[in-house]
């Protein structure tokens, strides 16, 4: 049977200074943090991605706009990307992270500020179950095809480095990933996020977290890495499939 883990990621208010929208019915925008180090050939800025995504429904500075980004994870269909692949190189992370093995679950979470959506963007009738203001929320997941561990990392054959040279880590000067994980084709940016924030609150954690997870969502836990074990994996799955809330 399968397990998951999910970890967070994306633009934050440290990083680059803003969450994400995510929109009343449930639809929100994936946005990668800033790329801080150097890399080996030229990487997408925040005004390339936001060029190609629907609109925002807030400015985002030219200062920023230059910035270029750490798309990490990257999601096949999603603009300049072609396939399923993370990397980490913090080893808190890295651990666990090599542990997946094929056909278990990776989820990516973010937290993501509620936000009416721009007037070009047509939205669906409103859910029940977005925050007010900001909330933790799945946002994808890749199904585990490959995980390359930290020694595999550091001896990564040429036809590897090929397969994975879109990865953020991979682009670094130097390469630095203690962890490269590779989605199947049963990959997926979701179309609407999945909730591990209460309705109420972002800060306090829903059952999916309280319950199927590992933590005990007690303090920043939006922060944390969440494993779940095989039969939370299952329940977690339906829940995902289904598009039905679980809080």
């Amino acid at each position: 049977m399968a397990r998951s883990i999910a970890i967070n990621v994306a633009a934050n208010t440290n990083l680059p200074g803003f969450r994400g929208p995510i929109y009343p019915d449930g639809r929100f925008v994936y946005i990668p943090i800033p790329e801080r180090e150097p890399t080996t050939t030229a990487v997408p800025t925040y005004a390339d991605l936001l060029d190609r995504l629907d609109p925002l429904p807030f400015v985002v500075d030219d200062e920023i706009r230059q910035l270029p980004v750490h798309l990490d994870p990257e999601f096949a269909g999603y603009p300049t990307c072609s396939q399923y692949t993370y990397g980490d190189e913090h080893g808190v992370k890295a651990g666990p992270l090599s542990e997946l093995q094929p056909g278990d679950s990776l989820y990516f979470y973010a937290t993501l500020s509620y936000h009416e959506p721009p007037d070009s963007l047509n939205t669906g009738p409103a859910v029940d179950w977005v925050a007010p203001d900001w909330g933790a929320y799945i946002i994808g997941e890749f199904r585990v095809d490959r995980v390359f561990d930290a020694e595999a990392c550091a001896s990564l054959s040429e036809t590897d480095r090929e397969r994975l040279a879109s990865n953020a880590h991979c682009k670094r000067d130097p390469f630095d990933a203690k962890v490269l994980v590779v989605g199947d084709s049963d990959s997926q940016l979701f179309d609407r996020a999945v909730p591990l924030s209460s309705v109420d609150s972002g800060s306090t954690a829903n059952r999916l977290v309280t319950q199927l997870s590992n933590d005990s969502g007690k303090g920043p836990w939006w922060r944390r890495r969440l494993w779940f074990d095989e039969a939370a994996t299952e329940q977690l799955r339906e829940i995902v499939d289904s598009k039905q809330p679980y809080n």
